[in-house]
């Protein structure tokens, strides 16, 4: 099975997740600035809630590499503990992919709030969520 994992972030929070992530499955963690090259059996994608919504670039990101996605796995940070993974399902959905039911949220740093966020333990949990995703669907 082919893995890719990729990120937005703009406090560098999701990327920790997205990196562990990587790091556990043996693929490099890249922005959606990055295409992806090949196929992905399987996309893990990380945003973190701006606005109460995922960043356009996420959606542009999921657009423009339809052809090339199995199935997602969202996962992210947010200050507030909300989810991205409705927008994504909608993203998705436009372009007829299919997003995993379960999800992975931590909280995040933002100003004063989430100190330390990301932690160990959260990246503990980002790596058993890939582990769990990733086995059901071998």
């Amino acid at each position: 099975m082919n893995i890719a994992v990729r990120y937005y972030t703009r406090s560098g929070n999701t990327k920790k997740l997205a990196e562990a992530i990587g790091g556990a499955l043996g693929v490099k963690a890249e922005n959606v600035s990055v295409s992806l090259p090949e196929n992905a059996d399987l996309l893990f994608l990380g945003c973190s809630v701006y606005a109460g919504g995922c960043a356009p670039e996420v959606s542009q990101f999921i657009e423009s590499n339809s052809d090339r996605i199995g199935k997602i796995a969202v996962f992210g940070s947010s200050a507030s503990g909300k989810s991205t993974i409705k927008k994504i399902k909608a993203a998705a959905g436009k372009n007829g992919l299919e997003v995993c039911g379960r999800e992975y949220i931590c909280r995040g740093k933002f100003l004063f709030l989430n100190g330390g966020r990301p932690n160990e333990d959260d990246l503990a949990g980002a790596v058993a969520f890939a582990d769990a995703v990733s086995g059901a669907l071998e």
